[in-house]
């Protein structure tokens, strides 16, 4: 409804209602002041359903007096002050009909309205999340490949070249993750989608990794339901990105996908940093709460995480997931 005839209904309501109330005790036709009150019965409605709470409850309170009052001054032509009370009684019900019918759709429409707005609040966390875990990674793999690009220059040019070489890849990676949020965008608005990275994707991201191994099950991966598998690459993305992060020179990183139990695994586990690469590690701000947010992922799709030092010094993450409980589509 327009705004501005949201903003007249109230004044209007408050001023028929006063004219109402005084064309009744000035004794003007009674079919004259039925129809004008069979006016007021719908405008009550609208008053409440759109009108600014406090000008509404105004005009809200004299639109029922307006209607409620209108047979006394009849009634009490022939009859009793109880009589007249009973007749106002009998025209309240339906003023107060129209108030809550008017109530009810305003009530109503205020929960719709918050659920859109919580839907676009976890739309927006969403892409937030995507843009961590997917982004991020890429982002820190050029900060480190730039990093140490520097350092063997001098010795090793052909290193050098590599790291460039590196650092395009992760770059190309990174515009492909911003495409996937602007297709997740473009969903929302009811555009064309865009297929969400599972453990397909996976050899591409390890042998991006330099010194990344990985060993998967492929019957293991198959065994996972669409968002298991989804979620277990993102797994793999996080654990990857704090390694480079908090440990760039480990020598290895190992990444399995293995049945375990009734389950899948899929583990990211990185050996002890060597001392050469504390100078790099210094240089590295604080880490975010992206392992911290990805529990809550993993355990959404049925599975546990968990994440702490190995024995040889390393770090291990690891996510066991349910297989799913049939063929996915």
């Amino acid at each position: 409804m327009n705004v501005n005839l949201r903003a007249a209904q109230a004044p209007l309501l408050a001023s028929a209602a006063v004219v109402g109330i005084a064309a009744s005790f000035l004794h003007a036709p009674a079919s004259w002041t039925l129809l004008w009150v069979c006016l007021l019965l719908p405008l009550i409605g609208f008053v409440a359903r759109w009108s600014p709470v406090r000008s509404g409850a105004v005009a809200g309170v004299l639109g029922v007096a307006g209607v409620a009052l209108w047979p006394v001054p009849l009634v009490r032509e022939t009859g009793s002050w109880l009589e007249a009370c009973g007749a106002a009684a009998f025209w309240l019900l339906p003023a107060l009909g129209a108030a809550l019918a008017g109530g009810y759709l305003r009530r109503q429409a205020g929960r719709v309205g918050r659920a859109v707005v919580d839907a676009r609040r976890e739309q927006q966390l969403e892409l937030a999340r995507d843009l961590h875990d997917f982004v991020a990674h890429d982002v820190s793999a050029i900060v480190v490949q730039a990093q140490a690009a520097r350092f063997v220059a001098a010795q090793d040019p052909g290193q050098a070249v590599r790291a460039l070489e590196r650092i395009e890849a992760a770059g190309l990676s990174a515009l492909a993750s911003m495409d996937r949020t602007v297709h997740a965008l473009q969903e929302a608005a009811g555009g064309p989608t865009a297929p969400v990275p599972g453990l397909a994707q996976l050899p591409e991201l390890v042998g991006r990794f330099e010194g990344g191994k990985l060993e998967a099950d492929a019957a293991a991966v198959r065994e996972l339901s669409r968002e298991a598998d989804t979620t277990a690459y993102r797994v793999a993305v996080e654990a990857l990105t704090n390694v480079r992060r908090h440990a760039p020179g480990a020598a290895v990183v190992q990444v399995a996908v293995r049945r375990v139990g009734a389950g899948t695994e899929i583990s990211v586990a990185n050996s002890a940093p060597t001392r050469g690469a504390s100078g790099l590690r210094g240089r590295k701000r604080r880490g975010g709460t992206g392992l911290a947010g990805l529990r809550g992922r993993v355990e959404a799709a049925g599975g546990t995480l968990r994440a702490g030092a190995s024995g040889d010094g390393g770090w291990l993450v690891s996510a066991v997931f349910p297989v799913a409980a049939g063929p996915e589509g």
